[in-house]
């Protein structure tokens, strides 16, 4: 005992702080709501939405930040006084923003300078300073080059987020999922849909799937030019997954123009890349149908989302399907929802708009 040092002691006593005040706040927040949205009773298929974005720091990247810092902690990365950064495009920083300023600690988030002004806004509420780069591509060295320069910690989401999180439990979000489909007519989906942008959300669903064996696939919604619809086929045909490349996404949280190390080809049933302008048709229907407000990658995933309850229909199954609201529309009220910020950027989404009216309203999927 003589020889544990009085700093040591400090730090031991400093991070057992820290993991409670992370215990105690997620006891105080409810869990987020799975809606149910109305199909036409004769398909006998129901379909779900898990809304994260009525997390406090208002997207799924909550329960990611949440655990990055548990990890961070327990492996002692992350000590007193110790500054965070972190490479994002956005939601992950705002949510380690939250997380750093319930510690007391200093936070960079390093970001594209294409990130929405909205969630700029957002980590700087939360106390965070933004470092913003012309290349996308440059994040990841620019966010080791500054936790080396502050001596700090970077959290590195993009490698640790399929490690950080408990796949077999432990409130994730695919727990959280089957919790609350228990009680209803079809609690084992045929399919989940998600994005990938670190690929921690699908390796998590992925694992959690084949550990508690239920009979339900995953379902992975790709922007155009992501890497990760090519390196799952690299996969599936025996190739290398790691030896592909693509281009930066132009769906803010999600899609990758390398395979980001949490990514995890082997969980995953299907991929499919859909257009970006389907995205933000898909976003806006969700609107002026549900009455739900949600951010680009939620309409990615919806779109593959509508294409697969299309199949089940063709095909005559019933069952259920269930997908994510990533975050709110209010973070993108200037970009994806403003029409000459669409046509800037080269997205479209008159093509595909009225196509998921024209599904419910006939059964027939029309789209691409």
């Amino acid at each position: 005992m003589d020889n544990i040092s009085a700093s040591n002691t400090a730090t031991r006593a400093w991070v057992d702080r820290a993991v409670r005040l992370i215990d105690a706040d997620n006891a105080r927040s409810a869990d987020t709501h799975l809606h149910r949205l109305p199909l036409p009773a004769h398909w006998g298929i129901d379909l779900y939405l898990k809304d994260e974005s009525t997390h406090l720091t208002g997207s799924l990247k909550h329960r990611l930040a949440r655990s990055l810092f548990l990890y961070g902690l327990v492996n002692g990365w992350i000590t007193g006084g110790t500054t965070i950064v972190e490479a994002s495009s956005g939601s992950t920083a705002v949510s380690e923003a939250y997380y750093a300023r319930l510690l007391g600690l200093p936070f960079i988030a390093v970001m594209a300078a294409t990130t929405s002004p909205e969630k700029i806004k957002l980590i700087e509420g939360f106390g965070g300073r933004c470092h913003l780069v012309s290349d996308p591509s440059a994040v990841y060295a620019e966010a080791e080059r500054l936790a080396s320069e502050t001596n700090g910690h970077y959290m590195d989401q993009f490698t640790y987020a399929e490690r950080a999180t408990d796949w077999r439990g432990n409130n994730n979000i695919a727990e959280s999922i089957f919790e609350q489909l228990r009680m209803e007519e079809h609690p084992v989906p045929a399919w989940v849909i998600v994005g990938a942008g670190t690929g921690g959300t699908s390796a998590t669903i992925g694992r959690y799937l084949r550990y508690h064996r239920l009979d339900a696939r995953l379902a992975v919604a790709d922007p155009e030019g992501s890497v990760f619809a090519t390196a799952w086929h690299a996969w599936a045909d025996g190739g290398d997954p790691r030896a592909v490349s693509g281009r930066a996404s132009r769906i803010e949280g999600i899609g990758r123009a390398r395979p980001e190390p949490s990514f995890i080809p082997s969980v995953i049933d299907a991929i499919h890349t859909v257009p970006d302008g389907a995205a933000v048709a898909a976003m806006r229907h969700l609107q002026e149908w549900a009455g739900l407000g949600a951010g680009p990658s939620t309409g990615t995933n919806l779109w593959l989302t509508w294409q697969l309850i299309a199949s089940m229909r063709a095909e005559g199954r019933t069952g259920s399907v269930v997908s994510l609201i990533c975050d709110g529309s209010e973070r993108y009220a200037d970009t994806y929802g403003q029409d000459s910020w669409l046509a800037a950027g080269g997205i479209d989404p008159a093509p595909y708009t009225g196509v998921i009216d024209a599904f419910l309203e006939t059964g027939v999927w029309g789209g691409h």
